[in-house]
Order: structure tokens, then sequence, then C-alpha cells
């Protein structure tokens, strides 16, 4: 079998697992695996990495010389160069970059995982050959990430695109939001996280629970307050991104996590995003952004972990 070149590894961390995966040059998986993450434990994160690392590196022999990038749900402090905001909390703290090359035995990249998200649809996903993307992830919490040229652009202090923590922009200065883990309350997050939702329809119906895709059924299905309440949703989903629109103005929106699934939101959301930009006649503003669902899907992360390295010459 003749020698694999140009591989590079991802690693993606989650709440729950961590993901790792060998691309080759074309972008094909050559191996993948996980396992779950160890929340409370930083010593046994750090083992389990070096576990899938040496799992991959035994399959694909190959690999040993292969780049490794890692995505995280937070962000690196860019004076510390420490984990802050993360929410798989035993991150929080350390020098994770400097502990990784030390058991991984070589350089690693890091990002959050909206910026993996964002540098894998720009490669080879929703996004490819916009020179202006922004990533969103709509999950648990709520992030952000920016691309340009085919690159993810992080910014002076690695924020480029973190708008979760943005206060919801309420034209009637309401607290739209619930308070936030953050400290702060009316984060973006607070809106539009998959929680959030699910607890809208929670209040719409006076105790009723249901989950996303039930919510979505109740919706096709026709039910008044399901589809109440996902309006709403997409209402707000388009203010905030009138923001980012406003600031950033992308050719594209690629949207990823749970939220992302509902079919709903890709017709809707264009004419709720224009009717929340800034325009000062009596026609609505023209909207050219696409707003599109993630190519890759729960593997944009890993893939785009991956992609954070270019590919050797």
């Amino acid at each position: 079998m003749p020698e694999r070149r140009g591989l590079r590894i991802g690693f993606d961390v989650g709440g729950t697992k961590i993901a790792i995966c060998v691309l080759d040059a074309a972008g094909n998986y050559v191996f993948k695996n996980e396992t779950a993450t160890p929340r409370d434990d930083y010593p046994a994160f750090l083992e389990a990495a070096m576990a899938l690392l040496k799992k991959s590196r035994d399959a694909v022999p190959e690999a040993a010389h292969a780049t490794i990038g890692a995505g995280i749900p937070g962000e690196i402090d860019v004076l510390s160069n420490t984990v802050k905001n993360a929410n798989s909390t035993c991150l929080i703290g350390h020098n994770l970059e400097a502990d990784l090359e030390r058991v991984l035995g070589q350089k690693v990249r890091l990002a959050n995982d909206a910026q993996c998200l964002i540098a894998s649809e720009v490669h080879d996903g929703a996004a490819k050959g916009a020179a202006v993307a922004f990533g969103v992830i709509l999950g648990t919490g709520v992030g952000g990430g920016v691309a340009v040229n085919g690159e993810p652009w992080r910014g002076n202090n690695r924020l480029a695109g973190e708008w979760g923590h943005n206060p919801f922009p309420d034209r009637e200065g309401e607290a739209t939001g619930s308070p936030c883990y953050c400290g702060r309350n009316n984060c973006i997050e607070t809106v539009l996280s998959g929680p959030a939702l699910v607890a809208a329809y929670h209040d719409a119906t006076a105790g009723e629970n249901a989950q996303l895709p039930e919510i979505e059924a109740k919706v096709a299905e026709g039910d008044p307050v399901a589809g109440a309440v996902l309006s709403e949703y997409i209402d707000k989903l388009g203010q905030a991104l009138a923001t980012v629109v406003g600031v950033l103005d992308p050719e594209v929106i690629v949207l990823g996590g749970g939220v992302s699934s509902i079919t709903a939101i890709y017709r809707e959301l264009p004419e709720r995003v224009s009717a929340h930009m800034f325009h000062s006649g009596i026609s609505k503003p023209r909207f050219a952004t696409r707003i599109v669902k993630s190519k890759w899907g729960p593997d944009s992360g890993v893939r785009g972990a991956a992609r954070l390295w270019p590919l050797p010459r």
C-alpha cells in the first residue's frame, strides 16, 4: 500500500464526548473514534486525549507525522494562554495548548468549536468559496465563528464571531433572556439556544415537555402553539443575526447545532433578518446573504479542527 501523505488529525472536545479523526489530503476519513469526556477531571481528560491519539496512530502508522488541531467549547485568554468560558469546566484555568503538546508530543493548534465549524464549512462544506462567512452553533449554547478568504479569523482577542454572550438586541430595552451562567443577563445564548427554545414551548403550554424534534413535528402537524413558539424564535434569531449582517455582512451564514435541523428556519429566516436590518426607505432592504445548514453536521467540529493546520507542502 502506498504511503498516505498530507494527513491531519482533529480533536473535537465536547461536554459529553471527545472525538478524533484523521483526514487525508483529499478530506476523506482515514480514522474516526470517540470516547466519553471526563467532565470534572483534567488529568483524566489529558489521558483520554492521549489514548485516542494512540488508537489513531496504531490504526494509521503514517499519522505519527500528522498535524494536530483541537476544537474546544471555550476560548483561550490572550494574556495567560489559559482556557476560559468553557462549558467543560475542568479545562478552565489550564494552559491546554501546552499540556496537550506535552502529552501528545508535538505542536497543537486550538480554536473554539464554532471556529472549527466554519473552518470545515469554508473548506469543503456549505460555505466553500465564500470570501466572508459566519458560522453559528445553535445547540446547548450559542457560538459563532468567522472565516475570511477560506481561513478562520480569530481576531486580536481570539473572540471573532463569539456573539453568544453579547446582549440580545431588544429595541424596547427589555431583558429578553434569562440570567446566564456567565454572570450577566440578557445574553443571546439564553434566548437562542436549544434549551431556550424547549423552555419557551414549555412555558407556552403551561408545562408540556417536548424536545426539538417533537416541537418541529408539532409545527408540521399544524399545532398553533408550537407554530407560534417557533415563529417567535425565528424572529429573534433574525433580530440577532441582523446585527451580524450590519457589522460583518457575510456572503453566507452557516447554521450548526441541534436547532439547525429544523427545516422551517431556512424558509423563514432570510425574511426575518431582512426585517431587522438597517434601512431608511419604505421598502425592505435586499438581503443577499445565503443562510444554509452545515454540510458536515456534527462532524464539522472535528473536521474543522483538523483544518486548523494547512496541508504540508
